[in-house]
């Protein structure tokens, strides 16, 4: 199995956004792309020349090809994705938004190939070969069974030493009951060395107020490091040693898509601190690459490569 730097899995749907600005009800033409929480870190992680695997199911449809067309396309490892004749692969709707706003999003995604994800896609020879797994609250709101999957990837690649993160990226439509979604999210989370969550959803999963209160929450149940984003304040972080900071975003003059902010934020962040750099240095560079994601349409369409991230 070729060695990768990092390895992920989630669900992957083709998103088509309106052209022109206005009620999605109204839109006539639309620019076909990619989207999925995971897939957008993979593709950011591989851009910077990470050696990324990305693990799922597709439909046997136009879709599905779509998907497996962006990964060959992006030089992810796709060896771990399956195409599952039995279910479609899912899609969504985007409106065009010129002030900066969060743009509506309309989802058809329930029963698609990807939400029945289970521990059965979890294979040890694939994910072991990564020395880094990334982990998404938008994979484990899919099902059950793929919650069983995160669960049981989590256990496995820390049992074989491996470094997780955690983007908490929480989706309260999918779940049954807000408790149950931050039982679930807590468990994965105590699992993972870096916890990345926004200061909001940290509220919502710890029940504390701030950004310190938040880390320690994690902190003390083992995790070595969470970074706390605050929007356009920046990102403010502690580590198990004790080391905290504030590191100040960067100046965005006009922001032009929200969607896809964090996962830019991730991608900075696990590639840096996989490269060795310090955690400053690491949240500095997730601010950086979260600035260039919200500058373009697209969920990764900002995403930068290595040459035009510039360090």
């Amino acid at each position: 199995m070729t060695p990768l730097d990092a390895v992920t899995f989630g669900e992957a749907m083709a998103m088509f956004v309106a052209d022109q600005p206005g009620d999605l009800a109204g839109a006539e033409h639309f620019t076909k792309r990619i989207a999925g929480a995971e897939l957008n870190v993979a593709i950011g992680l591989a851009r910077l020349g990470l050696n990324v695997g990305w693990a799922s199911r597709v439909g046997n449809d136009s879709f599905g090809r779509y998907t497996l067309q962006q990964l060959e396309k992006e030089r992810i490892n796709s060896a771990q994705v399956t195409v599952d004749a039995r279910y479609p692969t899912g899609f969504q709707l985007k409106d065009k938004r010129l002030d900066g706003t969060d743009p509506t999003v309309e989802y058809f995604r329930k029963g698609s190939a990807a939400s029945h994800l289970s521990p059965e896609d979890f294979n040890a020879d694939y994910f072991g070969a990564a020395r880094h797994l990334h982990l998404s609250g938008v994979a484990a709101a899919l099902s059950q069974s793929s919650l069983a999957l995160a669960r049981h990837a989590a256990k496995e690649m820390r049992r074989m030493g491996k470094t997780i993160s955690f983007d908490p990226n929480l989706r309260p439509v999918l779940w049954p009951s807000e408790a149950a979604m931050v039982e679930a999210l807590n468990e994965l989370a105590f699992q993972a060395d870096w916890v990345l969550p926004g200061l909001k959803e940290g509220q919502i999963l710890t029940g504390k107020q701030t950004p310190e209160e938040i880390a320690d929450f994690y902190l003390s149940r083992g995790v070595k490091a969470v970074v706390i984003k605050l929007g356009a304040d920046g990102a403010w972080f502690k580590s198990a040693d004790g080391e905290q900071a504030t590191v100040p975003a960067c100046r965005v003059e006009n922001v032009v898509d929200t969607v896809g902010a964090g996962d830019g934020f991730a991608v900075g962040v696990i590639s840096a601190l996989l490269e060795g750099l310090s955690l400053h240095q690491a949240v500095g560079r997730g601010n950086k690459i979260g600035s260039l994601a919200v500058q373009a349409v697209g969920d990764s369409e900002g995403l930068p490569t290595r040459a035009a991230l510039g360090e």
